[in-house]
């Protein structure tokens, strides 16, 4: 049974440690590649990190047009592809290995009760000889995490609505007839939601999966090379949906951004 750090500021307030420490690493490799991406930027002889990002500018780009025009669309590039990129790294970090500890007793980092007693006792009781501390997991695999981008993403969504498109945007809630205005409110809070719970859902499956699979041992590992090729695949679907979608929300919202 693994448990995962948790550092509880009090207050109802927790912080979940292995997601924390994959969501900075998530960022580290995302600025990296960028910056590697742009270091020596030619015309006549690009280098592959260049000739890479290009085919993802280019990519996103495909996907702003078949959301919105292009031209007006354009200024969404960055955020779609800073999305793209979180979520891919994000979504796959939890398959290359994990990072577990053994113990029997609380873990304390730093005067910091990560693992108390109360957790390991309850283990313990249950008939386990250790607990096992998992210190490692895709961030995406953390309901905090993408309830966070996907109420980004909305905040962003509802404040270019009613600054780029204000009349419409304020009586698409009546349309097509007043009556539905209690329908429309309720289809714009269950976008956070559906964003958040698909993306968590998704990975988090994956990743119990994957450590149902280890406790096969050595006769889990024709199954868990299929199983890693196939989560990349669903890490990059996800990732491209969760992007998609936030292209065709600001698209809804700003849609007669031209005509208001």
């Amino acid at each position: 049974m693994h448990e995962f750090p948790i550092w509880n500021l009090g207050h109802g307030l927790k912080i979940d440690i292995a997601s924390l420490l994959t969501l900075l690493v998530s960022c580290v490799i995302v600025f990296v590649f960028a910056r590697l991406s742009v270091r020596k930027l030619s015309v006549t002889n690009p280098s592959k990190m260049q000739n890479l990002m290009e085919w993802v500018v280019e990519f996103i780009q495909g996907m702003v047009a078949s959301t919105q025009d292009l031209k007006t669309g354009k200024k969404y590039t960055s955020l779609a592809m800073t999305l793209i990129l979180f979520i891919l790294v994000g979504n796959l970090l939890g398959l290359p290995f994990f990072i577990t500890t053994e113990t029997s007793h609380p873990v304390v980092v730093a005067g910091i009760t990560l693992v108390d007693q109360a957790t390991i006792s309850e283990q313990l009781a249950k008939g386990h000889k250790v607990v096992e501390v998992s210190w490692w997991k895709s961030p995406t695999a953390d309901l905090s995490v993408t309830a966070a981008l996907a109420l980004i993403v909305i905040a962003i969504v509802h404040i270019h609505g009613m600054t780029k498109n204000t009349r419409h945007y304020f009586k698409h809630y009546f349309e097509p007839y007043p009556i539905f205005f209690p329908i429309n409110i309720i289809e714009n809070l269950a976008k956070p939601l559906t964003l958040a719970l698909r993306l968590f859902a998704n990975i988090f499956a994956g990743e119990v999966l994957i450590s149902t699979i280890l406790m096969a041992g050595w006769f889990g590992l024709p199954l868990m090379a299929a199983w890693q090729g196939f989560s990349v695949f669903i890490g990059g679907i996800q990732a491209y949906l969760f992007t998609i979608l936030t292209l065709v929300y600001i698209a809804q919202a700003t849609v007669h951004e031209e005509h208001s």
